[in-house]
This record gives structure tokens, sequence and C-alpha cells, in this order.
């Protein structure tokens, strides 16, 4: 089973496409889209439409995990930009035909922690830890766009076991 996770952004999204076999995940391939920040709104989602579209065809994924939405009272254009992110991600999802798993950025860090309120820097070192990596999943964009997939992964686990 192939997992593609995704931290929607406007300006750099994260993605990373987990394969899953037995009780173990491999990591495929992960990655950011990166988008011109002078660009209008409409030509930023538009890009990542496409550039949704063709993660979908080339990683053929049978669920896409997507972080919930959520606002801090100090930055809520963020949380309407990230919104404009993920509508897109979730409406290229649904015509492909793609089931999609919403997981909360809690129970993502405690799904790969134990712990709900671990740092950054916990996460990535669980990720390298946990995939066999060579070094730390960097930016933050591509670290959550794993832990995402993971989560999924595991609540897949959970339920077959």
């Amino acid at each position: 089973m192939r997992i593609l996770g995704i931290d929607p952004g406007l300006q750099v999204c994260g993605y990373a496409c987990l394969e899953m076999g037995g009780d173990k995940e491999k990591l495929i391939e992960a990655g950011v889209i990166r988008i011109a920040s002078g660009s209008a709104i409409e030509q930023k989602l538009n890009r990542l439409a496409e550039d949704t579209q063709s993660l979908l065809e080339s990683f053929k994924p049978d669920v896409v995990a997507v972080e919930e939405l959520y606002s801090h009272y100090a930055h809520p254009r963020t949380a309407i930009l990230m919104g404009h992110a993920r509508g897109v991600i979730l409406q290229k999802c649904a015509q492909a035909a793609i089931e999609v798993r919403s997981f909360s950025a809690t129970r993502i860090k405690k799904s790969l922690t134990g712990n709900g309120r671990a740092s950054k820097e916990q996460v990535q070192k669980t990720i390298q830890t946990i995939l066999s990596l060579p070094q730390i999943p960097e930016p933050n964009d591509v670290a959550d766009a794993i832990a995402t997939a993971m989560c999924c992964a595991n609540s897949i686990n959970s339920v077959v076991i």
C-alpha cells in the first residue's frame, strides 16, 4: 500500500510517499513544491493543483494523508491560506478518486513520539530512527509530510492488527 503524505502550503508544500510492507514503512521519495511568493493567489493555487495532480499520477497512492487545518489566534491569515491550499489538494484527490485521511498535528506527533506536544526536533529524530535515514529530514515541510504519512500508516496498521 502506498501513502502520500502532504503538508499543505502556498509557498512551500511538503510531500512524502511511503510504501507499507508488513509492519515496516519504506520512504519512496520526499520533497517540496516551491511556489513563487510574488504570484497572485489564483496562480499559486493553480500551480499547486498541477503539482498535486502530478504527484498523484507519479506515485499512484492508495491513500493521501493530510494534516487537518489548525488556527492560531495570532496568525489567522496563515490558517486561511493553508485552507486554500488544503482545499485544492483535497479536490485533486477527489477528482482522482483517491481516499483522503486527515490527522491533527497533535495526533501526528503522538503517533510518532508518544507525545502530542513533541518538538519539531523530536519528530525529525523519530522519523530518522524509524526509517533508518542517514540524516534528519529537512526542511520542516518534508518532515511534516513524512510524519503525516507515517501517522496514517500507524492508523492503518492498528486497524489491521
